[in-house]
């Protein structure tokens, strides 16, 4: 079945890189194995659920680690959401990191009509959480995007809670169902390959998260491998 492979989706914390507070630090021979694989002829993109960080600042650091990657190669959740607020005409109240910020610039904010969240990690106070969950509670049809609903991820010094969990409380303390942006999202997937031109029974998906890298994958009818590192358990 390998033969009829064009096109690898990598996911990227955990799998290329372990994050962490002085920026993170490069997975043993992951460097040199993106390098044969772009060398090989197959498609790449990397399909991340990174909300810490805007695309370009993303793109900037691996390139500072030694990784060959683009912003054109990259399909991060950030993005999508914002093409589906300008589609559906939604104004967000963010709860999402400080450096993601600028990536809603040009998304209108003002009196929300719906609450946006994202790794937000120490902006994740209880005033925040309460703030979004007070916007959320007043609206007669509540609408929560998540950029995904990971559960945790390894940081160099060890795992730390993911959006998930958060997404979860303002699910149950709301009563509504979150609309999930990035991964496991099936949306998501195909976006990263129609962006890589492949189609799904010609690619696999490679990630550190059974759940949300393999199994998102899975149901999109791809294949899909799991590492060994990052989160692995």
């Amino acid at each position: 079945w390998a033969r009829t492979v064009r096109g690898l989706l990598l996911d990227v914390s955990g799998v290329l890189y372990d994050s962490g507070g002085d920026g993170g630090v490069p997975i043993a021979g992951s460097v040199e194995a993106v390098r044969r694989i772009k060398a090989s002829g197959l498609k790449l993109q990397f399909c991340t659920n990174e909300t810490q960080a805007t695309r370009e600042k993303f793109v900037k650091k691996l390139q500072g680690m030694g990784f060959d990657i683009s912003v054109a190669e990259v399909t991060a959740p950030a993005p999508a959401a914002c093409r589906i607020l300008k589609e559906r005409g939604l104004r967000p109240h963010l709860l999402v990191h400080d450096d993601l910020i600028s990536e809603f610039a040009e998304i209108d904010k003002a009196n929300p009509n719906c609450v946006v969240i994202g790794d937000a990690a120490e902006n994740f106070t209880y005033a925040n959480l309460n703030e979004a969950f007070r916007v959320l509670i007043g609206m007669e049809k509540p609408v929560l995007l998540s950029l995904g609903r990971g559960r945790y991820y390894k940081e160099t010094d060890g795992l730390k809670l993911d959006v998930g969990a958060y997404m979860k409380a303002l699910e149950y303390a709301c009563d509504v169902q979150a609309e999930v942006v990035g991964k496991p999202s099936k949306k998501f997937f195909e976006s990263a390959l129609a962006e890589m031109g492949v189609p799904p029974q010609q690619a696999i998906m490679i990630g550190d998260d059974v759940v949300n890298d393999v199994g998102g994958a899975q149901r999109c009818g791809m294949r899909a491998l799991q590492v060994r590192t990052g989160k692995y358990r």
